[in-house]
């Protein structure tokens, strides 16, 4: 039998696999051709929730997590349509480097936030290790191209944060519902395509991807990145050490510029490497005590 400390940080690394599974957003975007931000989000989140509910066919009884009181469909569409529409909004009012910058100080807000759960005790080596992702995600973004700051980009600049802070209170608070089963996320990315497609059609022209590799983007993206990714980030935030997850969040920019320099859609350089460096060190501070878990003695 397993004990509680190895549950929580198998969950742990489920909730980084989604890390993992989000550094392949920008490639699979790039590759998916010209389709407008919330049709290409209705079309995966519907194939994300459509493949969680495929499941139920061998596993009926999971339907039943559909049953779910207001605020936790609340919580669960807020935090999936909401984020994504004010990261969409943000990308479109201000400068994609600035904008992303911004947005990526979700995972330090869940570090801070965490410390408002019961049973979580937020520790230096937590905030610290936060800290150190986010100036290595500074210094990947400034070394894209540098960093501008202007009045005209200040709505788009609110955006980001806010969408920041809708994910990251979506996440931390996910975790006050732990007897929620993951499978209502099948509920939540199926509203939130719905959601995005009336944004579409109010909103935005449509235009469909030209050529397999396009759908095959689109296809990769309602699997891994916008599918599987949050029925795993959903598992991690309700059973897994949150702080950890927070801190471990940045590695998503870092990997993702690392995958596009791979695929050929951007250069490397001495930044991407420095900020690969800072980034793994403060994950590894963040995550001191799980790596340093002395294993439990056996009682003799």
């Amino acid at each position: 039998m397993t004990s509680p400390s190895s549950r929580r940080a198998t969950a742990t690394l489920i909730g980084f696999s989604a890390v993992l599974m989000w550094s392949l957003l920008a490639l699979f975007t790039a590759a998916s051709g010209r389709m407008p931000a919330f049709q290409l989000a209705a079309v995966t989140f519907a194939i994300g929730g459509g493949l969680g509910a495929a499941t139920w066919i061998v596993r009926p009884r999971a339907a039943a997590a559909l049953k779910q009181k207001p605020e936790v469909w609340a919580l669960g569409v807020s935090g999936l349509f909401g984020y994504h529409a004010l990261y969409f909004l943000a990308l479109r009012l201000a400068p994609p480097a600035e904008a992303g910058l911004i947005n990526y100080l979700w995972p330090l807000l869940i570090v801070l936030f965490s410390a408002l759960l019961p049973n979580e005790h937020l520790r230096l080596h937590h905030v610290a290790g936060a800290l150190i992702g986010l100036t290595g995600t500074v210094l990947l973004f400034a070394g894209r191209g540098g960093l501008a700051v202007a009045d005209i980009y200040l709505p788009g600049y609110a955006a980001a944060f806010v969408a920041a802070f809708v994910w990251a209170s979506y996440s931390v608070l996910s975790r006050r519902f732990p007897q929620v089963p993951t499978d209502a996320v099948v509920g939540f990315c199926l509203a939130t395509s719905v959601l995005a497609a009336i944004a579409h059609m109010l909103f935005e022209q449509t235009v469909w991807p030209d050529t397999a590799g396009q759908w095959a983007a689109v296809i990769g993206l309602g699997i891994g990145p916008v599918g599987a990714s949050f029925y795993a980030w959903d598992h991690g935030v309700k059973h897994g050490d949150i702080r950890v997850l927070g801190a471990a969040a940045y590695a998503a920019p870092v990997l993702s510029t690392l995958i596009l320099v791979a695929a050929g859609y951007a250069d490397a350089s001495l930044s991407l490497v420095l900020a690969a460096a800072l980034i793994t060190g403060g994950g590894l501070v963040a995550a001191k005590d799980m790596i340093m878990r002395r294993p439990a003695r056996a009682a003799g």
